[in-house]
């Protein structure tokens, strides 16, 4: 009896000891095979993003994508990226005014998603924000209230009005009302959408009713004034509502992203739900789970529409696309999700460039935060 009990306490101590070996053992990056494929495949796309790696606001669509992801994982392997490695205020400005709003957003959403204690990246925000708004690039000079990637005198000659890009810094200012409290940010925010009384915001300038916006056409990616069907204003929609809880914003984002996602506007595929004729897939697919998230009942259909858009990018289109989505090997994504190419947006041919890399990995990433979310329900 007492050599069952000697051997009993010999297994046990076995048993133990090697449960704890084995927890020192697993590499750090593998925290992310957890509950779903769409973690592990977000990780696989952040390698080949980590190697191409660039400051700037390409750089800060990567991060908002790791930032989901941390949300989702708790890694803090993510966290010290960004906090060291990847130092969020050494980020560069750019040229165009939507260039910072990727910036400002990618902070404050790590802010956020990191428990609200890293306040640099909220005061650097801040920064940002506010230097844009001292160079003028808030004004009204077209005749309606809206942020400009340049400022009203400057000698520029390009067709660059994305304007629903550029009004990202609505969702910025209502992000920093929320970490501040300065009314500044959100009375910027709502003169920007509503006007002030004599000059009009975006909605009155751009809006048609029931999900229908309108604006000056062009290529997507230089002189259309809405790439996206104008699904970019899902976020700054979005945000708003955070802010003042008014319904009529979560009102217009329901009905604006059951119309971009009507399959008889040609805008998405049908079987395949990946967008026909633009690129930035990445953000496009951040909007509608903006819009999903304060929406998750009348938008319930979301959260499956993407889950086919990105299956369809990692498989190739099972299969059968004629040019590269997904190249296996370093599993870089292409910057355009159409199989068959044709589109006209901006580098839509690259694959695996930090302008592809960081709009995969925020698409992924962001998703695979919802579908973790979904499943602990």
């Amino acid at each position: 009896m007492k050599n069952y009990s000697i051997l009993f306490l010999f297994l046990l101590y076995a048993c133990t000891n090697q449960s704890k070996t084995s927890k020192t053992t697993v590499p750090a990056d593998s925290l992310h095979i957890q509950k779903n494929k769409w973690i592990e495949r977000s990780y696989l796309i952040g390698k080949q993003f980590y190697k191409v790696y660039t400051p700037a606001w390409e750089g800060a669509n990567g991060a908002i994508g790791d930032a989901y992801l941390f949300k989702a994982t708790n890694d803090s392997s993510l966290l010290r990226r960004y906090l060291y490695q990847y130092d969020l205020k050494q980020m560069n400005n750019g040229t165009w005014v939507d260039d910072r709003a990727w910036i400002c957003l990618a902070e404050l959403y790590w802010w956020e998603f990191s428990g609200r204690k890293q306040m640099q990246w909220v005061e650097d925000a801040k920064v940002r924000y506010l230097d844009a708004r001292k160079e003028g690039r808030l004004s009204s000079h077209e005749g309606f209230w809206s942020w400009y990637n340049y400022p009203p005198n400057a000698n520029i000659n390009e067709q660059i009005i994305t304007n629903s890009n550029m009004n990202q810094l609505v969702a910025v200012a209502c992000k920093l009302f929320e970490a501040t409290g300065d009314r500044r940010f959100l009375e910027d925010a709502l003169t920007v959408w509503n006007g002030n009384g004599k000059i009009p915001g975006i909605e009155k300038t751009f809006y048609r009713g029931n999900g229908i916006w309108q604006g000056k056409g062009g290529l997507a990616a230089f002189g259309k004034q809405l790439p996206w069907e104008s699904a970019s204003y899902l976020s700054v929609l979005a945000a708003l509502y955070h802010a003042t809880h008014d319904v009529k914003y979560k009102t217009i984002a329901i009905a604006s992203a059951k119309h971009i996602l009507n399959t008889k506007t040609k805008w998405i595929d049908s079987i395949d739900c990946y967008q026909i004729h633009m690129d930035g897939n990445g953000a496009f697919v951040h909007f509608l789970l903006d819009a999903y998230e304060i929406a998750p009942n009348e938008l319930s259909e979301i959260p499956g529409i993407v889950e086919k858009m990105l299956e369809h990018v990692w498989t190739n289109n099972h299969g059968k696309a004629t040019v590269t989505l997904h190249r296996e090997l370093d599993h870089a994504i292409r910057n355009g999700w159409n199989p068959n190419g044709g589109e006209d947006g901006y580098g839509v041919d690259e694959i695996g460039t930090v302008h592809a890399q960081s709009q995969a990995l925020r698409a992924f990433g962001v998703f695979a935060y919802f579908k973790t979310l979904s499943q602990s329900r």
